[in-house]
């Protein structure tokens, strides 16, 4: 059985994962988008938008690689709402998907499966946390599970204590506001090291490990 993985997550140097006032044109709210400064000029990002070149980055790279399946938040899936954005919403990302694997959506809002090019298919799962990550790891097999976000969903399975490994990228701006990610936490009790430190111009990458 693979792990369990939180990989090339953003926050910012304040602690927060997204900004304030989410929505369908901010999807990581007012200012969020800053926090991925670190990603967009790697070469693993541009590919994901069909784009070529880019920078060499183990970090971006490491961020979709050896994962079996995800787990998802209901807003990394689409706007907030109980209409899923519309009836012919089918997530941020187009007719191709990045995940390529198993994909489970955390909802209170049941939908059917839909089947997407390139082999992600997004299952809606309304029974809660561990029925996602029993199911997702079901279908990953060997393979390890990645924990996609949003900011909730993260702070839910490091609760639980379900996260074995997290990799974040700490951007250099504050944000003031927004989705805390570790308000309220206690990670040395939750048996978190710091195991890993790289510091770059755009993010100073940190690897915390259970």
């Amino acid at each position: 059985m693979g792990k369990v993985r939180v990989a090339g997550f953003a926050v910012s140097a304040d602690g927060f994962g997204a900004g304030p006032d989410q929505s369908l044109e901010h999807p990581l709210g007012r200012r969020g988008g800053e926090l991925m400064n670190w990603l967009y000029p790697t070469r693993a990002f541009r590919s994901m938008i069909g784009k070529d070149g880019g920078t060499d980055d183990r970090f971006a790279s490491a961020a979709m690689e050896g994962f079996g399946a995800f787990i998802l938040g209901r807003n990394m899936f689409g706007p907030a709402g109980d209409d899923w954005g519309g009836p012919d919403w089918k997530g941020w990302w187009g007719d191709d998907p990045p995940y390529h694997a198993p994909t489970f959506i955390l909802t209170h809002h049941a939908r059917p499966p839909i089947l997407m090019e390139g082999g992600t298919t997004f299952y809606f799962v309304a029974e809660g946390i561990e029925s996602a990550l029993a199911q997702a790891r079901a279908a990953a097999g060997d393979l390890d599970v990645k924990i996609g976000g949003g900011v909730a969903t993260v702070r839910q399975y490091l609760r639980a204590g379900a996260i074995d490994e997290m990799h974040l990228a700490v951007s250099p701006i504050f944000l003031g506001r927004g989705e805390s990610l570790f308000e309220g936490i206690d990670l040395p009790s939750h048996g978190y090291l710091v195991t890993e430190v790289v510091p770059t111009e755009l993010a100073t990458h940190l690897v915390l490990t259970r």
